[in-house]
């Protein structure tokens, strides 16, 4: 067994943990809900289970690893050429009401390089994995995106940050750009099964500003392994750190990077 298949199967191991508290938590949080600095910023009593309980496991089975999670911060030995980046509930708004598009989303970087991907959303019972090499699966069937080549013919998804209220760049003006020209935008509130869904081909593509790293790191190995490209906005090589990501099948990617880079502001609509 590869060390690629281990971590994939301990991150498996700990997504599917999480994935038990989340649902014996959904529609039982109304009391424990605070926001973290910014109106719609979230964090509820599950995101901080869900994140006890993988932070148990990957450092039960690698003391020496570095963690990035979205509730504790940076964890464990820096200088590691591992990182495990951890989201333990993508989606904690639509959890908070209730609104059934959440997941637990564990990626690792290895050496800066996205290898391992583990996405699961445990109200539907899907597994999303991925492994450089080892191919990308839901529910250990494998996966492709979609072969969608016509931007008129495609379906998108997208989101908007928690800063919306406060900068003009708050990627409105995109959406509507988009809607206008492909078959429609959706914008389900979890970036992480925004990845997974491009990777099984149920949409062509995903656009976003204003995200972070725990937010995409296990989306963008399942994209990229089930066949589809990943990049900053403008084409170039996507930086984990930028907040914006581009992620498609392949086909329709330039078209909708230049569409991206010349969309009018709202003010000219």
């Amino acid at each position: 067994m590869t060390n690629l298949q281990i971590f994939l199967d301990i991150a498996t191991e700990a997504a599917l943990a999480a994935g038990v508290i989340l649902q014996d938590y959904l529609g039982k949080v109304e009391d424990a809900i605070t926001e973290k600095g910014r109106p719609g910023d979230l964090v509820t009593a599950a995101d901080k289970a869900s994140e006890k309980v993988i932070l148990e496991i990957i450092n039960r089975h690698f003391p020496q690893h570095s963690i990035l999670a979205e509730e504790s911060g940076k964890l464990g030995n820096q200088a590691s050429e591992y990182l495990w980046a951890i989201d333990p509930l993508d989606g904690t708004t639509n959890y908070a009401h209730q609104y059934p598009c959440f997941a637990v989303s564990i990626g690792l970087f290895i050496q800066g390089v996205p290898q391992v991907g583990v996405i699961y959303d445990p109200f539907h019972n899907e597994l999303f994995r991925a492994a450089a090499g080892l191919g990308a699966t839901r529910n250990r069937r494998p996966i492709k995106v979609s072969q969608t080549s016509e931007l008129n013919k495609s379906l998108l998804t997208s989101g908007f940050a928690y800063d919306r209220r406060e900068t003009s760049d708050n990627n409105y003006a995109e959406f509507c750009h988009l809607t206008h020209l492909t078959q429609g935008v959706r914008r389900g509130g979890s970036a992480s099964l925004d990845l997974a869904y491009v990777a099984c081909g149920r949409v062509d593509g995903y656009w976003e500003r204003g995200i972070a790293p725990w937010d995409v790191a296990a989306g963008i190995i399942l994209v990229q392994e089930a066949g589809g490209k990943v990049t900053a906005y403008d084409g170039g090589d996507f930086q984990i750190d930028s907040g914006r990501i581009l992620a498609t099948n392949g086909y329709i990617h330039n078209v909708l990077s230049q569409e991206l880079l010349q969309v009018p502001p709202l003010s000219a609509w």
